[in-house]
C-alpha cells in the first residue's frame, strides 16, 4: 500500500490521527504491551486475577494516554485510571517491589513509543513535520508516564504500608518464608511461629470470591468457611490460614497420615454451602517441602480454573490434565498456536467442536474404547464411534502418529477453554 502524503497540514493533526488509529486497535495494543511486560518482569507474573489486572491497568493506561494525544489533554490534567491503581494496591498486597512496578511503566512507554512510530512510517511527510511529530509524541509519552508513575507509586506505598499494619503480618510474613524455596527452615521454630504442626501431612488450598467487592469482609467470610470445612474433613489439628490479598487466603490442612482422596470430601463439603468461595486444591505432602509442593500446586490449580473461567467452584491438581495444563498455560498465546496446529479446525470455538473434542478427549483417555467412552459420556455406543470419527475429520489427519499431542492438546482445550481455542 502506498503512504499517504498530506501538504498542508500540521503536526498536531498527524498526532491526532495517529492516536485515533491507534485508538481502534486499543485492546490488541494492549494485549502486546502486556505480553512484553510479562515476559520481560517476572515478578509480574502472579496469580491470574492480579495477571487480569495487569491487562485491564494496561489498556486503561493505553487508553488515557492516546486520549490526550488525539485531543490535546494536558497531562497534568490527568488521574490515573482506576485499574492502575487497583493493580498497584494488588502488587503492594502480594509483597512484589515497588521497583517492578515503575519498571512496568518505562518498559510500557518503549513498547507503545514502538508502535506509535510504526504508525508514523507508514504517513509520508515533510522531514520537518515529521521531527515535530515525534517530538511532540515522545514528549507528551514521557511526561504522561512520569506523572502517572508518581500516582501509582504513591497508592503502592500507601497500601503496602496499610496492608502491613492492618493483617496479622508474623505469622502471615513467616508462612512465606516456609514457602520459599531457597529458604533453610528450623522446623520446630517456624512451627512455632506459625502455629501450626508442620511435621505433619498437608493439603493446601486457595480460597477466593471471584466477584468480591474490594470493600466487603471476603477474608471474615473464608475464614469461618474453613474452620467449618475443617470440622467436616477430619483434620488433626486446627487449619493455617493465611490472607494472600483482601479478597483470598492460603489454607493448609494438617492430617497425622496421608489422607484418602481429600479433594472428593472436600467438594462434597462444599456441595453443602451455597455460599462456598471458588477452592483449588493441591495434592497431600507431608513435611515442609510437602507444605510447600501443595501450595504451588493448589497456586497452579487456581490458575488454570481462573483462564478457563471453569463453571465449577472447586479444582484439584489431581484432577486429570489440571497439571500437566498448568504447566503449560506459561505462554498462553505460544500454546493456543500449538493447539491450532495439532487439531486444525477441531480447535475452532463452537459448540459442536467442543462435542467432538470432549468425546475424542475421553475416548483417548478411556484406551480408545467405545464401549467405556460410551458409559462415562453417558452415550451410545454408535453415538460416541460416530463423534470419534468426526473428530478426527475435522482434525483434517489420523491421530495414529502424534496420538500424545493430540491427547494434551485436548487437555488444555478442557482446561483453558476459550482462550486457546480459534475464534
Amino acid at each position: 500500500m502506498a503512504k499517504a502524503r498530506d501538504g498542508d497540514v500540521g503536526s498536531g493533526e498527524y498526532v491526532a490521527r495517529i492516536a485515533a488509529r491507534l485508538n481502534e486497535q486499543v485492546t490488541g495494543v494492549s494485549s502486546l504491551i502486556k505480553d512484553a511486560l510479562e515476559q520481560r518482569i517476572p515478578e509480574l507474573r502472579g496469580d491470574a486475577r492480579t495477571v487480569e489486572l495487569l491487562g485491564a491497568s494496561v489498556e486503561g493506561n493505553v487508553d488515557t494516554i492516546l486520549h490526550a494525544l488525539r485531543h490535546g489533554i494536558a497531562v497534568e490534567r490527568i488521574t490515573a485510571p482506576t485499574a492502575a491503581l487497583e493493580y498497584a494496591r494488588r502488587l503492594a498486597q502480594h509483597g512484589v517491589p515497588v521497583n517492578a512496578l515503575v519498571r512496568a511503566y518505562r518498559l510500557g512507554q518503549r513498547r507503545l513509543t514502538e508502535l506509535v512510530f510504526a504508525e508514523l512510517h507508514a504517513i509520508d511527510m515533510e522531514p520537518t513535520t515529521r521531527i515535530a511529530v515525534i517530538e511532540e509524541i515522545t514528549d507528551v509519552l514521557f511526561a504522561y508516564i512520569d506523572w502517572i508513575s508518581q500516582q501509582v507509586v504513591a497508592v503502592y506505598e500507601e497500601e503496602r504500608e496499610r496492608w502491613l499494619e492492618n493483617r496479622n503480618s508474623l505469622r502471615a510474613m513467616r508462612v512465606r518464608e516456609v514457602l520459599a524455596q531457597d529458604t533453610a527452615v528450623d522446623v520446630d521454630d517456624a512451627t512455632a511461629a506459625i502455629r501450626y504442626p508442620l511435621r505433619r501431612h498437608h493439603v493446601a488450598m486457595v480460597l477466593w470470591y471471584p466477584d468480591a467487592d474490594s470493600d466487603s469482609d471476603d477474608l471474615a467470610r473464608l475464614q469461618r468457611f474453613v474452620r467449618e470445612l475443617a470440622g467436616a474433613v477430619d483434620v488433626a489439628a486446627a487449619p493455617l490460614f493465611a490472607a494472600a490479598d483482601r479478597t483470598s487466603g492460603w489454607v493448609w490442612l494438617p492430617y497425622t497420615s496421608d489422607p484418602d482422596d481429600p479433594a472428593a470430601r472436600i467438594r462434597r463439603f462444599a456441595a453443602t454451602r451455597p455460599d462456598a468461595p471458588h477452592i483449588a486444591i493441591g495434592a497431600a505432602g507431608v513435611g515442609v517441602e510437602g507444605f510447600r509442593r501443595s501450595h504451588r500446586q493448589a497456586q497452579q490449580a487456581r490458575t488454570v480454573a481462573a483462564r478457563s473461567g471453569a463453571a465449577d467452584k472447586v479444582v484439584a491438581a489431581t484432577d486429570p490434565g489440571l497439571t500437566a495444563a498448568a504447566l503449560l498455560g506459561e505462554n498462553p498465546a505460544a500454546v493456543r498456536d500449538w493447539v491450532a496446529d495439532v487439531l486444525g479446525p477441531l480447535a475452532t470455538d463452537t459448540a459442536s467442536d467442543a462435542r467432538l473434542r470432549d468425546t475424542l478427549r475421553v475416548f483417548l483417555r478411556t484406551g480408545s474404547s467405545y464401549k467405556a467412552a460410551a458409559q462415562e459420556l453417558d452415550l451410545h455406543y454408535n453415538s460416541v464411534k460416530y463423534r470419534v470419527s468426526r473428530a478426527v475429520s475435522r482434525r483434517g489427519r489420523p491421530i495414529a502418529d502424534d496420538r500424545l499431542d493430540v491427547e494434551i492438546a485436548l487437555l488444555v482445550c478442557r482446561w483453558y477453554g476459550k482462550s486457546v481455542l480459534v475464534r
